[in-house]
């Protein structure tokens, strides 16, 4: 069975290169509107399916697996940052506080017809809190480039970012943009007939 990634997302790939799950990339060009919808969980999982489903189109015989991450502090929802001055405000607003990373996944399996005939989306949440950031930590960080692509406007892998975070509630990779975890318990239950293929 063929299974594409609909990401392209170096972190997810990175994830899916370490449980040795072989796939393909195929990343979604879709307009990743939040259609007017506030509420973390069912933006994460309409953004998820809006993207599946668009690379579903595209292939036969596949599990698609599609992802969103977004980064909430209290009701606020804190994307990708739009340009530096904006990616220090982010940063200055979660110094000293406790966050929500939220990533929805949509899994679905295309048929030899290109017909959608199992679908399934799900929700992972982790509460993140940083320590107290100074305003040159801040600026040093930017200055790498590194917030730039990132919900929230940083990483937790292989980043400085990494320095920024004192306790960590839940999955650490679903911080990283995909819960290992769940996704795998998911094809157990959901996929059941293409764990043993895709795992071991």
């Amino acid at each position: 069975m063929n299974v594409v990634l609909a990401s392209s997302s170096p972190r997810r790939a990175k994830l899916l290169d370490q449980i040795n799950l072989n796939y393909i990339i195929d990343a979604s060009d879709v307009d990743e509107e939040s259609n007017g919808i506030e509420e973390p969980v069912q933006l994460v999982e309409y953004l998820a399916r809006l993207k599946g489903t668009d690379v579903a189109l595209r292939h036969r015989n596949t599990l698609i697996i599609a992802a969103d991450t977004i980064v909430c502090l209290g009701d606020k929802i804190l994307g990708k940052p739009t340009d530096e001055n904006n990616a220090f405000e982010i940063l200055q607003t979660l110094s000293n506080k406790t966050h929500h990373v939220y990533t929805g996944v949509y899994l679905c399996y295309v048929d030899s017809e290109g017909n959608i005939s199992k679908e399934i989306s799900f929700t992972e949440r982790t509460n993140v809190t940083f320590g107290a950031l100074t305003e040159s930590e801040i600026k040093h960080y930017i200055n790498t480039g590194s917030p730039m692509d990132k919900a929230g406007a940083y990483g937790i892998q292989d980043d400085l970012g990494s320095l920024f975070v004192q306790r960590i509630d839940g999955d650490y990779y679903n911080v990283v943009g995909f819960p290992i975890h769940s996704f795998y318990q998911q094809m157990k239950r959901s996929f059941p007939e293409f764990c043993k293929t895709l795992f071991f």
